[in-house]
């Protein structure tokens, strides 16, 4: 009777990295696909209001921020520390937001141009009438959809 040998244990294969590129690939699509790039920096200081009943808005890409508040120290030494409105990258006066709201409108679609919102990010501490400066410039151009943003309040005793 013969004898039965037992074969020898085999050690486990390696494995495969010639998927590996293929799996980097699609990781680096997914991320640039999915990152935002920030559009504008801030070179204003805002600290938002606070509110209690507040909403999302939906489509971002049809929103136009406005900016006011007080130059951040780096640009203290050209503009003071007296509150500055910003449109995009640029320090404005009121009389120049026609022009950005025209060039916003130019961007999109005709059809899309009703759905347009103006948000204004403004600093608590801001005065009012740089504020209704900003706003009758808005007037004039017929942006009549504007958003205040502001963060979450929370009752702190």
């Amino acid at each position: 009777m013969a004898a039965i040998r037992k074969k020898d244990a085999k050690e486990t294969p390696a494995i495969s990295t010639a998927s590996l590129p293929d799996i980097i690939f699609i990781l680096l699509f997914f991320f640039m696909v999915a990152t935002v790039m920030r559009d504008t920096s801030l070179k204003v200081t805002i600290k938002p209001t606070q509110a209690t009943e507040l909403q999302k808005l939906e489509k971002k890409s049809l929103v136009s921020y406005i900016y006011v508040g007080s130059p951040t120290p780096k640009y203290q030494a050209k503009f003071g520390t007296a509150p500055q409105i910003q449109l995009n990258d640029v320090f404005a006066q009121p009389e120049q937001i026609g022009t950005f709201i025209a060039n916003e409108r130019a961007k999109v679609p005709e059809k899309l141009i009703p759905a347009m919102t103006t948000s204004l990010r403004v600093d608590r501490d801001v005065k009012m009438g740089i504020v209704t400066d900003v706003k009758q410039q808005l007037r004039k151009v017929n942006a009549l959809k504007v958003n205040y943003s502001s963060v979450q309040r929370t009752d702190e005793l």
